[in-house]
């Protein structure tokens, strides 16, 4: 049976029709309130349905011949209960193992009734919610109790096959899934064990990708569990449904409001998605042994671009022309060069670039054009291979452009080789104390012709701690980064990238053979990149399409928890990014290092096996997922891969899962 043909079966179902058999009888409850109901249950009905496992989905209808009310209580059991009776039991079975009597097995020496009387115990749900009958007749969930009867008035039963499919499938909106853009994730599973489970009729769940889409998703989980294959499985889905997106449709309309809608009339994105990979392990962007042939570039060869910090065949190459595009290349000689405590080389990473409009202030503009010649300078010194036809060009002045060399003059204003820009800059360096021009000028007009922040740069440059005496390492400190640049790239990777992403394809940012502090630099300035232009279009009021950003290792990317500023690009994104049509997709084992201010803009969740306290704790804020604390901390076997709860946005509560494999296949098929 095909996905469309199931779920139009599915939807068919009534669920106050078909979850009421026999055979499925679970209890009664006695005691219930808005919170909580605690069932009667004994061994010979759990034996009957197949086992009662820890999160298991019951329903708790409403039956009381003189009322009519339809209407059933979702529920998912938690732990045993105590029965009022209990005690007594107690007491008996303590008196029977004095005696020495078998109280099991086929030589069992119990009278019937005392047996009978020993196999019920107590069962305590939680209440997720009520279905009920609307005035139309349709099947509508609420994800609270509207009113509660006395416990005696329902009877409990538990859904499977096509009622438990319905169910877990149930969206927000009072909408079943249904549409062409859903997709098989994988299959409802309760425990690591199997012995009952292993025999029933596997019910599959359903994500749509509008989940995904300008949201905010975590995935959580130790390594081998199975985040990876999570998240290609989202990928693909993402993918399936981006191929759908009519672009024209976006321009059709007349109405800015319209022109501005993000999904059609059938639920379709109307431009396509892009998405961004930032690869840590390499895992998305090559072949690899362990999971052979799951690679996202693949399945997607054509729709795929990949970038590494490396020449690697086949791959664009993640590098600045540090001549070109200053700022992004002094990020990362700043990153880099964060742990160094020389003052000389504090005052240089304290310098900034950002241009200032020569329209306003002629003179701070002249003097960002020397910094930025002299900065270029330090490139050319420290082996940054100057591109092809390179000059520089700024104001200098008649006395020093005479003074440097003998019946010559180099005048930097009608553009220079970079050479002669170094000659330049040395001289001036070397004579700032002594010529007379600097002197005059300073009593002329009151200030210094060398401002601190040039100084700095030519003491890099010279390497004098202060532009007469004391050896310094200077530009040398540089050298390190110059396999980051190329004097070939005529504009930034960043643009070529947004470009890719604004046309709706894969991009994978290749960054396992990065050092850390390149990796999160590259990272970032990517992400400012895309975010920035997500804003402008925003501000200027025209379309975004979907852009979705996946972190893997996420905790070597992301702020700390208990970093405070708000500002850093993935507070943004997670907080401003629904408006900007910015989706997130991160996943870690790390749910503490996690920044609180990301994890509280989260919609979606999919969280596996964690191994301590610290990360359940966190995880125990969000939604009800303190029901799955207990579970989720227990041993995860190798059968356990891809064993997860996951909660996204239109499901009103959380579902057990095992996800299924990631394959070149279609996933819809």
């Amino acid at each position: 049976m095909s996905i469309v043909d199931e779920i139009k079966v599915m939807a068919d179902v009534d669920i106050f029709e078909s979850a009421k058999k026999k055979d499925l009888f679970v209890g009664r409850p006695y005691y219930l309130d808005y919170d909580k109901a605690y069932i009667l249950i004994t061994d010979a009905w759990k034996e009957k349905v197949g086992g009662v496992p820890q999160g298991c989905f019951l329903l708790a209808f409403y039956e009381n011949s003189k009322d009519n009310v339809e209407e059933c209580l979702l529920l998912r059991t938690l732990r045993p209960s105590k029965l009022p009776t209990d005690n007594a039991v107690i007491s008996s079975m303590v008196e029977y193992y004095k005696d020495n009597l078998k109280t099991s097995g086929s030589n069992n020496q119990l009278d019937d009734y005392t047996k009978y009387t020993f196999s019920f115990s107590g069962l305590e749900c939680r209440i997720l919610g009520t279905f009920y009958k609307d005035q139309k007749g349709n099947v509508t969930f609420g994800a609270d109790i509207e009113n509660f009867y006395s416990a005696h008035n329902y009877v409990v039963y538990k859904p499977t096959g096509k009622v438990l499919e319905k169910i877990v499938n149930f969206r927000d909106g009072n909408s079943v899934v249904g549409g062409n853009n859903d997709v098989k994730i994988g299959k409802v599973r309760y425990s690591s064990s199997l012995r009952f489970q292993g025999n029933e009729q596997n019910v599959p769940v359903y994500i749509t990708p509008q989940d995904f889409l300008g949201k905010r998703t975590a995935l959580f989980g130790m390594t081998r569990t199975g985040k990876s294959n999570t998240v290609k499985k989202v990928i693909d889905a993402t993918t399936e449904i981006s191929q759908k997106a009519s672009p024209s449709t976006q321009i059709v309309s007349t109405s800015v409001a319209d022109n501005l809608k993000s999904f059609d009339d059938y639920g379709n994105p109307k431009l396509p998605v892009g998405q961004i990979i930032f690869d840590i392990n390499g895992e998305y962007a090559n072949a690899n042994m362990q999971d052979s042939g799951t690679a996202i570039f693949e399945k997607y060869r054509d729709l795929t671009t990949r970038y590494s910090v490396i020449d690697k065949e086949d791959f664009k190459i993640l590098k600045l022309n540090f001549y070109n595009d200053i700022e992004a290349g002094f990020d990362l000689i700043c990153n880099t060069l964060e742990g160094e405590t020389g003052d000389y080389i504090k005052s240089f990473l304290a310098i900034d670039f950002t241009k200032p409009d020569p329209n306003e202030n002629r003179g701070d503009y002249t003097r960002w054009q020397r910094k930025v010649a002299a900065y270029q300078c330090c490139l050319s010194k420290a082996g940054y291979r100057v591109p092809s036809g390179f000059k520089l060009t700024f104001q200098g002045k008649k006395e020093i452009n005479c003074s440097i060399k003998e019946n010559d003059e180099i005048d930097p204003s009608k553009g220079i080789s970079i050479d002669d820009a170094i000659t330049w800059f040395t001289w001036v360096a070397e004579n700032y104390n002594s010529n007379e021009f600097f002197d005059n000028y300073k009593k002329k007009e009151g200030k210094e012709w060398l401002d601190e922040e040039l100084k700095s740069i030519l003491v890099m440059l010279t390497q004098k701690r202060t532009l007469s005496s004391g050896q310094v390492s200077g530009y040398r400190k540089l050298v390190s980064l110059n396999k980051y640049h190329t004097n070939t790239t005529k504009s930034s990777f960043t643009q070529e990238i947004l470009e890719d992403l604004r046309n709706g394809k894969i991009v994978i940012i290749d960054l396992s053979q990065g050092d850390p502090k390149i990796q999160q630099t590259f990272s970032e300035r990517i992400c400012k990149s895309v975010f920035q232009d997500a804003m402008n279009s925003f501000v200027n009021n025209t379309p975004n399409n979907f852009i979705q950003f996946y972190f893997e290792e996420a905790h070597n990317l992301f702020p700390k928890k208990d970093d405070k500023d708000l500002s850093q690009i993935y507070n943004r994104i997670a907080k401003e990014g629904a408006k900007l049509n910015l989706g997130m997709i991160y996943a870690t084992q790390e749910v503490s290092s996690i920044s609180s201010n990301i994890l509280k803009n989260t919609q979606n969740w999919f969280i596996a096996h964690l191994n301590n306290d610290d990360e359940i704790k966190e995880i125990r804020k969000f939604y009800d997922f303190e029901d799955f604390c207990e579970s989720l901390i227990k041993y995860s076997s190798g059968s356990d891969k891809g064993f997860i709860r996951m909660k996204t946005y239109s499901n009103a509560f959380i579902v057990p899962v095992q996800i299924d494999r990631f394959t070149s296949e279609s996933s819809n098929s």
